[in-house]
């Protein structure tokens, strides 16, 4: 991939994980609905910090093990199914009609030093699904923009990923600071379907790329 579709593409496959509900999702509502919209930035800043040290960790260390080509080969087939599996449940919820903004996930009111900051790295921590998705589809991606680009690969993948995320939450913020009128449920399960299409697709990629990484790899 090159540079700008190595930004790009991290984009809207971060963009499709900010979208789905979960804690950060109910952070940024709970704290919206009483600090206004800076809750969605402020949120987000704190959900950086640990995907900044997940990436650096991938990158700098781990990451250069598993850019050869059979640990590779094995975590882009691995990120492709997880990648599928999350596109496929997009579009299931969407169609079923079971993706409800008011209704974001594990909420509850959350009483944590920093403000929506320290929320947002406490939300992010404590959700185990963020660990599954750095130790798949993240590493995957990590790997595969590393292997090609280097540093400025896993530079450009952090920042269009954590730009999705700020545009989604502060979207978030706002719509729940304006009464939720820009977002309506009928719209969010359309931009959702089409979000599950994109990952189906790129689940595709991921796979075929770990397919042909372990068949170029001799093993013995």
């Amino acid at each position: 991939m090159e540079l700008p579709v190595v930004f790009i593409t991290a984009f809207f496959v971060g963009l499709s994980g900010s979208m789905m509900p979960g804690p950060l999702s109910a952070v940024v509502l709970e704290r919206a609905f009483r600090e206004g919209f800076r809750a969605g930035p402020l949120a987000t800043l704190g959900h950086a910090i640990p995907e900044a040290l997940a990436v650096a960790f991938l990158a700098a260390g781990l990451g250069g093990y598993l850019a050869h080509p059979l640990p590779a080969g094995i975590i882009g087939i691995i990120g492709g199914a997880v990648l599928f599996w999350m596109g496929y449940g997009m579009l299931r919820d969407a169609r079923a009609g079971s993706l409800n903004l008011d209704s974001p996930g594990a909420g509850g009111t959350w009483h944590l030093p920093g403000g929506s900051f320290g929320a947002g790295i406490a939300a992010s921590l404590s959700n185990p699904y963020w660990f599954i998705w750095w130790t798949t589809v993240g590493a995957g991606y990590v790997v595969l923009s590393s292997r090609e680009h280097g540093f400025a690969g896993a530079l450009l993948f952090y920042s269009g990923h954590i730009l999705s995320d700020l545009a989604w939450f502060s979207l978030l913020a706002l719509a729940a600071t304006t009464g939720r009128r820009l977002i309506t449920p009928a719209l969010y399960r359309v931009i959702m379907a089409l979000l599950g299409a994109f990952l189906i697709i790129f689940a595709l990629y991921f796979a075929w790329s770990g397919i042909k990484l372990l068949v170029n790899e001799t093993v013995f």
